[in-house]
């Protein structure tokens, strides 16, 4: 097995300290990183050689570090200010669905190759002899996508012809034979539901700690590390080519020989503007902050659901309505704290009832908001009339609310490849609130490109050109 060569303080070591040449298939030996052939200033840092760093430990980093290696023989660090989950990944509802997906759309493809990825990797773990709900919190619930009124349902009905000459398996419900599927939910005498039995949930945060888990496996090989509790800082920029050659974090520094991604989520902009600002070069990707809360509760004995639940305004996020500090003086922009709420609703894997879903602009903000927390759930009881029964209060006394910022694009796809001028820099974020849905078929995109293969998927429409690093 090919192993990562390590340059420590001057040292040539393997990560169990024994001495040896390099020995990565297209690596050239070590520089020495105080050398003026980069930009930066180490210090007496210690100094790492991987083959990719990637900036991130959610969803995203962690299934880019998994698809190299279980495909190449490659060596990988991960780096997190925080850790696993710190970010969107961890605050997440969980749902590995199509049925509020838009078939031709520029995500359609990446999103179908996703999941399909999703399944073959349960189906491995099944293969295993392990339990796919225990470990992953996966179940194949189906989607309920509903609506209330005749306009609605109409739309309910087209999207239900075009996911079926998709070639997703999708039935339209009126609101009787959908209430008796779900005897629970209220969709008035107009509504019904487009029902898509073959999408599924599962829980995020099982799942990064089984993916984690894998991906440790390899470190007894030296070729994965994880530097977790310590932020990025800098690039380190050859002053040969001008590639971005590594960071360097608060601790240490990390060299890259392929690649370094970064995969920071909401954070990637702000990250990637405070590194390159000692480069003298412009470097500016305009994924925002997107608030979302979920409210998990303690289930009531009278409600249960079979199925996951949206209602159809989720897809264009249509019920809003404003913060009332949205006039502040502090606030340049109102429109940042603009909140649109729609109802989403599933019993999760411990048997909670998981309610959404809010987004908004509030920069970094990450505490909870009353406003919010009781649209949410006044949204819910309208399609869940059970919740009216029952006090908010009383049911998060044995839950809890969860916050995470989603990495929001305004053309709504994500940013997937390297940057122009700067091929060693790669990017895969600004998934918004559908990176756990399309991590698989992120990084077999990413992994493709970092070895110059051809992409399963049209890669074009997530390029960085054009669209970001101007």
């Amino acid at each position: 097995m090919k192993r990562a060569h390590f340059r420590v303080s001057g040292i040539s070591a393997n990560t169990d300290g024994s001495m040896f040449k390099n020995r990565i298939s297209g690596a050239r030996p070590s520089k020495s990183l105080v050398s003026s052939e980069y930009s930066y200033s180490p210090g007496a840092l210690e100094k790492l050689d991987f083959d990719i760093v990637i900036i991130g430990a959610g969803i995203i980093g962690l299934t880019i570090a998994r698809q190299v290696l279980l495909n190449t023989d490659l060596s990988v660090a991960i780096v997190d200010a925080k850790g696993p989950c710190a970010g969107a990944t961890g605050a997440g509802q969980g749902y590995i669905w199509m049925g509020y997906r838009t078939p031709e759309s520029d995500k359609w493809e990446l999103e179908a190759r996703s999941k399909q990825l999703w399944e073959e990797f349960v189906q491995e773990v099944e293969a295993s002899g392990l339990e796919p709900l225990k470990l992953l919190g996966w179940k194949k619930t189906g989607s309920l996508l509903v609506g209330t009124t005749s306009e609605e349902s109409a739309a309910l009905q087209e999207r239900v012809k075009l996911l079926t000459k998709a070639g997703i398996r999708a039935e339209f419900f009126s609101a009787s034979s959908m209430h008796l599927m779900e005897p629970a939910v209220e969709v008035g005498k107009e509504g019904g539901a487009a029902f898509v039995p073959d999408d599924s949930q599962i829980d995020a945060k099982l799942a990064v700690s089984f993916i984690q888990e894998k991906n440790r496996a390899f470190s007894s090989q030296g070729r994965y590390e994880e530097f977790f509790e310590e932020p990025a800082v800098h690039f380190l920029r050859s002053n040969l080519k001008g590639h971005i050659e590594g960071v360097q974090t608060s601790k240490r520094v990390l060299h890259g020989n392929k690649a370094v991604i970064i995969a920071a989520g909401a954070w990637s902009c702000s990250l990637i503007e405070k590194m390159a600002e000692e480069l003298s070069f412009p470097l500016h990707v305009p994924v925002k902050p997107r608030k979302g809360h979920l409210l998990v509760l303690e289930r009531p004995q009278t409600l249960q659901l079979n199925h996951g639940l949206m209602e159809i305004g989720y897809c264009n996020h249509q019920i809003a309505s404003v913060l009332p500090d949205a006039s502040s003086t502090n606030v340049v922009d109102s429109s940042l704290h603009t909140l649109s709420v729609s109802m989403t609703a599933t019993i999760d894997s411990e048997g909670s009832l998981v309610l959404g879903s809010s987004r908004q602009f509030a920069g970094f903000d990450c505490q909870p908001e009353d406003v919010v927390v009781n649209s949410i759930y006044e949204r819910a009881a309208k399609f869940l009339p059970a919740l009216n029964n029952n006090s908010l209060r009383e049911l998060l006394k044995g839950g809890h609310i969860r916050i995470g910022l989603r990495p929001y694009m305004s053309d709504g796809k994500p940013v997937i490849g390297p940057v122009p001028n700067l091929p060693k820099l790669m990017l895969a974020t600004g998934h918004e609130g559908a990176g756990l849905c399309m991590a698989f078929g992120t990084a077999e995109m990413v992994v493709d490109m970092i070895l110059d293969n051809a992409t399963k998927v049209d890669c074009r429409p997530f390029s960085p050109k054009d669209r970001c690093c101007k």
